[in-house]
């Protein structure tokens, strides 16, 4: 009942953090890894958990999706596809002992770029960087969306700094296309991973429902939201934490 509990507060946590900006597989994945499961199973299962809390995101900022970028819509989710499933199937080829090795570089990755996304934002929007054209954004939503079906963690985090250098402002927006990209690659990694026999089911099914949920209640909330430093602060103090756990440990 104990592991039931765990599970079912980190999945509300991790579908609550996705909704805000990303971050939540800081949470789930160190609880899976702590209850017993393999590290590229508890990934996997990780990834699974999500779908529902990136679906009910997507279709509560279903009002803000829009384009702003060199790129069409259309155009983006297809390369979320293609991303997501390359991902998933570099995961499957990889051993537990590899990819736990890869997890706290992966985890510092991905919380150095959300913790200086407003700067790179700047940056941007300065025209000291940018990645406009076509071919550039191809390239870096592709490596977004491979990463993304790979790992996952951080995946909103770095989407958004992605999103960011294409020329995005509208953070709701942005919320709104990351919420969509990261359901597409996800679904389609669930898939592949299905195949591969490496999802835990007894612990994916009650926190895929309790990540439904704190990413819809959370979604709804943070539409309405103009600051969130605190949540950000939060986002990056947990990452921070799992890096240093997982490089020790």
């Amino acid at each position: 009942m104990a592991e039931i509990a765990v599970i079912i507060v980190a999945g509300f946590l991790c579908g609550a953090l996705n909704a805000i900006a990303g971050g939540g597989t800081f949470v789930t994945l160190p609880v899976l890894i702590w209850i017993g499961i393999p590290p590229v199973v508890a990934n996997a299962t990780a990834t699974t958990m999500a779908v529902p809390g990136y679906i009910a995101s997507a279709w509560a900022y279903r009002h803000d999706i829009r384009a702003e970028g060199a790129l069409r819509l259309g155009t983006i989710i297809m390369i979320a596809a293609v991303g997501g499933v390359l991902g998933a199937a570099l995961l499957i080829v990889t051993s537990s002992d590899a990819f736990l090795a890869l997890v706290p570089w992966l985890l510092l990755v991905a919380t150095l770029l959300f913790a200086f996304a407003p700067q790179i934002q700047k940056l941007s929007e300065g025209g000291k960087i940018g990645l406009h054209t076509k071919t550039t954004a191809i390239t870096l939503l592709f490596l977004v969306t491979t990463y993304g079906g790979y790992f996952n963690g951080g995946l909103g985090i770095i989407m958004l700094a992605a999103l960011a250098l294409q020329g995005y402002r509208d953070i709701h927006g942005m919320n709104g296309i990351k919420n969509l990209l990261a359901s597409i690659l996800s679904m389609l990694s669930l898939v592949t991973f299905m195949t591969a026999d490496l999802i835990a089911w007894d612990a994916a099914i009650p926190m895929a429902v309790a990540n439904m949920c704190g990413a819809y209640a959370t979604s709804k909330f943070v539409r309405r939201m103009t600051r969130i430093d605190i949540l950000r602060g939060v986002i990056i103090a947990i990452g921070a934490s799992m890096t240093v756990i997982f490089f020790v440990a």
